[in-house]
């Protein structure tokens, strides 16, 4: 299966879904967003790997920066922090280059290495949206943490990627109803730049229906 154009996702929507279905909800499909002092720093963070105006060159390594990538299998589009582009026999053609390179995705993120995948399910997704644009195969990839200012590599293996396809096929499933999940308050709420839009609390309250129909059997009985 293919999607249009017209129905691609952010990519970028995958670390929201993983961290909350409620929280991607509100912004992808409500288009809710609030700022805390997370998202500023991430957005500060991203500010020069995203201008496509720098280009380096080192060596055998070129370094392309705010990369677009897409994947009609997956049905989603986003930007890649930085691409690393390692000059290899074994690698595939870059337009505007006469060698082969292999291409190694880099995402950065603020603080440091997170206890759930988030990040990892994010680099995942713009490895394989690369690896069906160029034609090649990319094992692993690397996240950049802010804090420890270290890459943490990353091994891109089948069940990692199952998580991504099938994580991707229900964010579709939920655009396409225009659906927002209720979640469970927990302690991941304090960290949530969209706390107060969410309104966690509400979830636990019974819904108007269902009130309704309870009332008028207790004044039936």
């Amino acid at each position: 299966m293919e999607y249009k154009e017209e129905d691609f996702l952010l990519l970028s929507g995958i670390q929201h879904f993983s961290f909350c279905k409620r929280q991607w909800s509100l912004i992808h499909i409500e288009q809710q967003w609030q700022e805390n002092l997370r998202t500023i720093e991430g957005q500060i963070l991203h500010e020069k790997t995203h201008d496509e105006t720098i280009k380096e060159k080192r060596g055998d390594l070129i370094i392309s920066r705010g990369m677009t990538v897409f994947s009609r299998t997956l049905g989603v589009t986003g930007t890649c922090d930085i691409v690393e582009l390692h000059k290899s026999l074994e690698g595939v053609k870059i337009f505007g280059r006469d060698d082969t390179y292999k291409p190694i995705p880099v995402e950065y993120k603020r603080g440091k290495p997170k206890e759930d995948e988030c990040d990892v399910l994010q680099l995942c997704a713009q490895a394989m949206c690369l690896e069906e644009m160029l034609l090649c195969e990319i094992p692993e990839a690397f996240l950049f943490y802010g804090e420890t200012k270290r890459r943490l590599k990353i091994t891109l293996n089948n069940e990692l990627r199952q998580r991504v396809k099938i994580m991707f096929k229900e964010m579709h499933e939920l655009y396409e109803k225009r659906y927002t999940p209720k979640v469970k308050l927990s302690k991941s709420c304090k960290a949530c730049s969209l706390s107060e839009a969410c309104m966690p609390k509400l979830c636990k309250n019974p819904s108007a229906i269902n009130y309704i129909n309870k009332n008028l059997l207790e004044v039936e009985e």
